[in-house]
Order: C-alpha cells, then sequence, then structure tokens
C-alpha cells in the first residue's frame, strides 16, 4: 500500500466521520443511504513491458454511502475491486480503489438521475503468465507481476429507480482515470447495479 493511498483513507476516514455527526446534529432532511454495487463492463489498455494488450469485460464488487445535504447534493465515499481475466490460464488484471465523492441528485416520481465524481486512490496488481501451465503442478517458463499505488478521477452518471421510500435499485456508468508515472492499467467503460437502502 502506497503513502498516497494510506493518506487518502485516513483523510476519507476523518472526512466521513465528520460528517456522520454532523448530519447526526442536522435535521431530519438530511438522510443516508448505502449499499452493495455490482459492476462489469469492457476495459482495454496496454501492459507496456510485456508489449501485450489486456481487454475484456472484468468483474467486480463494491459498495458506496452517501450523506445527503439538502434536496439535491450528496457527499460519501465508495470501494470497489475489479478483475480483468486474461488468456484463459489464470492471468488477470485487478485492482482495487476507493475515495469521496460528491453528487447531485433529481428526484422525479420514480427515477433519481444522478451525476457526480469521486476523487481518490488505489492500488493495481498484474500478474501474466506467459506459457500455458497445461498441467495443475506444471512449472512455468515465465511470468510477469507488477503491483503499484495510483491516484484517481473518477466520474459518473446514473440513475435510481425508487422501490419505497427506504429501497431504491440504483444503474450507473463511470470511467475511471488512473494518475500517475508509469501506470499500465486498462481502462474503459463500466456499469454498476446495486441495491440502496435508505435511513
Amino acid at each position: 500500500m502506497t503513502r498516497a493511498f494510506k493518506r487518502i483513507s485516513i483523510i476519507s476516514a476523518i472526512f466521513l466521520s465528520s460528517t456522520v455527526i454532523w448530519a447526526q446534529n442536522s435535521s431530519q432532511r438530511h438522510k443516508i443511504d448505502g449499499g452493495m454495487m455490482l459492476h462489469t463492463g469492457y476495459l482495454s489498455g496496454s501492459i507496456d513491458p510485456l508489449n501485450y494488450q489486456a481487454s475484456g469485460m472484468p468483474f467486480g464488487i463494491g459498495g458506496v454511502i452517501h450523506y445527503h445535504l439538502g434536496e439535491h447534493f450528496r457527499i460519501g465515499g465508495e470501494g470497489y475491486v475489479s478483475t480483468l481475466h486474461q488468456m484463459g490460464n489464470g492471468s488477470y488484471v485487478r485492482y482495487g480503489w476507493g475515495g469521496l465523492l460528491g453528487d447531485f441528485c433529481w428526484a422525479f416520481k420514480h427515477l433519481m438521475p444522478y451525476v457526480g465524481l469521486t476523487v481518490g486512490g488505489g492500488s493495481n496488481k498484474d500478474f501474466l503468465m506467459i506459457d500455458d501451465p497445461d498441467d495443475k503442478c506444471r512449472i512455468i517458463g515465465e511470468a510477469y507481476y507488477r503491483r503499484q499505488g495510483f491516484m484517481f478521477l473518477d466520474p459518473f452518471i446514473g440513475c435510481d429507480f425508487i422501490l419505497s421510500h427506504k429501497i431504491h435499485l440504483t444503474l450507473k456508468t463511470d470511467f475511471l482515470f488512473p494518475l500517475g508515472q508509469e501506470l499500465h492499467i486498462p481502462t474503459g467503460p463500466r456499469l454498476y447495479f446495486g441495491i440502496l437502502f435508505y435511513h
């Protein structure tokens, strides 16, 4: 875990804790919601040290929490882990990330569209086996492993489907922009689906 990621995590924890205390002492119109989300999408990018083009549909899981400030603005945090399997031999590109978010939302009957931005940090791990291990215990000739931290900006847009006062289904898409030197991270749009519980 990089120093930058540790700093982001500490700042996020302090910020969210302060927000919870503030929200509890505010008027009742300030709500809290959160839940779990699954995602897929399409990612592509070059792993330059191998001159390898990684691409495909990732699968990942994570969660989000929002604190409502008034009728249209929310702040909070989110975090995810995403895995992009490669070559069909156990190789993968994986990264986890999390950060602070802010978004604007508007409720229209049973729909609540929103748009926002998440800022934070994460860690990328690549494990690519050049040889294909046909046997379960065979020693392979060559493999590539790399782990590196990064910062990111992640704009997103989505919509809640209001099932009841306390339960929303949510659908959103984002595009994560990693920031750092010598990053080899496949990028692309992701599609998220989840259930949010309102309190």
